[in-house]
């Protein structure tokens, strides 16, 4: 990494630390589609790139309830769904590239990066719990995504609690039960709350207390005298909250805005068939002292909905943080010899360089790519690559040596590998450990073209 940075400090210890921003959104879309809208103000966003003065490091989306009949499904399996569409065409034109999405079901996370950071995110993995019907039914539970960025982990999680006034103990159950089972298998990073950063944020679904004293009316008319204050007191995740019952590990900033459920769809009308409430929240931690000589810390400089949006019967609801990161000195980097020309239609032969002390994993695989990808899922072809792992109880301690320095390895893509020619390529190579497991980038290429070789002239043509 660049240390010229001018981002990055140094503290009295001699650590250097880096401010990243990360927007969080949450927001229950009510299976509906969102051709129809823009979410440039949802995002923080102006109309067009180059008016766009501060962007985040990071964009995290959190959605539930979006549109999962099963001939959507099935079209998931081939493309991304119309809401990832939706927000990739917005931050690609601003160089974000699609890092992981996890869907469960309704539940929808995507997790968006400056092209910049793509070579600092390392042990990308995914969890899923299931609450719904005892853990039967995805419809509601958690889905999540945890990452290393530079040196510090960072866990998100989107969940979708059970849903009315009276089901409280099932959403602390809920709670519970995600806590408990998500396990990730990054060492010492198993669970959630083991991470350095934990963002938990969703519809969780929880109420206004008092169900028999305080009417949907009542509530609608403390909102128009702008009573949050004492509307919030009343508020079931709060109360479980300061009684150490759920989500006592975290943190929130009491929401400013109103009741974000439920809503007449598409209008700003609360529907008085439910009493509205705070369903949908962002909440963080943070491990301080996980670390000698450096203090972890967050700042959360923005919570708030966006009540202009009403396609749904929830408001969406955004939050952005700064925290401070520190410099991974272990972090190593492939770095690929220049590629001057791809023959399409003929084996292609690359070379690359593994440093000291870099640890391949048992499925390390290197992709092709569009220059100028806008996800880490548009791979067009790729390549295991050599690897060690099986072979070492064979190898001597002279040749184990060996393994651990600085080496150059050439790999061959297949003569089967086909590539528009109307395009420029890039190869990314992947730290990875298998199916559903840890993965990370760790080296991109410059960017190559390709050709087809003119055919030899025929013996006719000779003259």
């Amino acid at each position: 990494m660049s240390h010229c940075d001018s981002n990055w400090d140094v503290n009295p210890a001699g650590v250097l630390s880096l401010a990243l921003r990360i927007y969080i959104v949450t927001w229950n879309v009510s299976t509906k589609f969102p051709e129809s809208i823009s979410l440039n103000k949802l995002l923080g966003l102006e109309n067009r790139p180059e008016q766009d003065t501060h962007l985040p490091d990071f964009f995290v989306i959190g959605l539930q309830e979006v549109n999962a009949q099963p001939q959507n499904t099935l079209y998931n399996l081939f493309k991304d769904d119309l809401w990832t569409q939706k927000f990739k065409e917005v931050l690609k034109e601003r160089d974000y590239v699609v890092i992981k999405t996890e869907q469960m079901q309704g539940l929808l996370l995507s997790v968006f990066a400056r092209r910049k950071h793509l070579l600092h995110l390392r042990q990308v993995e995914t969890e899923y719990t299931r609450t719904g019907l005892g853990g039967i039914w995805g419809n509601k539970g958690a889905v999540s995504i945890r990452l290393n960025v530079y040196g510090s982990s960072i866990c998100l999680v989107n969940a979708h609690l059970a849903a009315h006034d009276h089901m409280l103990e099932e959403r602390i159950n809920d709670y519970e039960r995600i806590v408990q089972e998500q396990k990730f298998h990054v060492k010492a990073k198993e669970a959630i709350f083991d991470h350095d950063y934990v963002f938990w944020f969703g519809d969780l679904n929880f109420r206004l207390t008092g169900e028999a004293t305080t009417s949907a009316d009542e509530i609608r008319a403390m909102v128009a005298r702008d009573e949050l204050k004492q509307l919030i007191e009343k508020d079931q995740l709060l109360l479980v909250r300061r009684e150490g019952r759920a989500f006592g590990q975290l943190q929130e900033r009491l929401p400013q805005f109103p009741p974000t459920f439920k809503f007449e769809h598409g209008s700003n009308e609360y529907d008085m068939k439910r009493r509205p409430a705070w369903t949908d929240r962002i909440l963080y931690a943070v491990n301080e002292n996980n670390y000698r000589n450096v203090r972890l810390t967050v700042e959360q400089t923005s919570y708030k909905s966006h009540p202009s949006y009403n396609i749904s019967d929830h408001k969406p609801v955004t939050s952005e943080f700064t925290l401070k990161v520190y410099e991974d000195t272990t972090e190593r980097t492939i770095s690929f010899k220049p590629i001057e020309l791809w023959l399409v239609g003929e084996p292609n032969t690359i070379e690359y360089v593994i440093p000291n002390g870099f640890e391949e994993g048992n499925a390390d695989w290197i992709g092709i790519y569009r220059e100028n990808f806008t996800s880490l899922s548009e791979y067009l072809a790729y390549e295991y690559t050599e690897t060690y792992k099986d072979k070492q109880h064979q190898l001597n301690e002279q040749q184990l040596q060996h393994l651990q320095n600085t080496r150059t390895v050439t790999l061959t893509f297949s003569e089967n590998v086909s590539l528009p020619l109307d395009s420029r390529y890039q190869l990314l190579y992947f730290q990875s450990t298998g199916t559903r497991g840890v993965t990370g980038l760790v080296g991109i290429s410059s960017s190559f073209a390709v050709e087809k070789r003119c055919p030899s002239p025929s013996f006719d043509e000779i003259d």
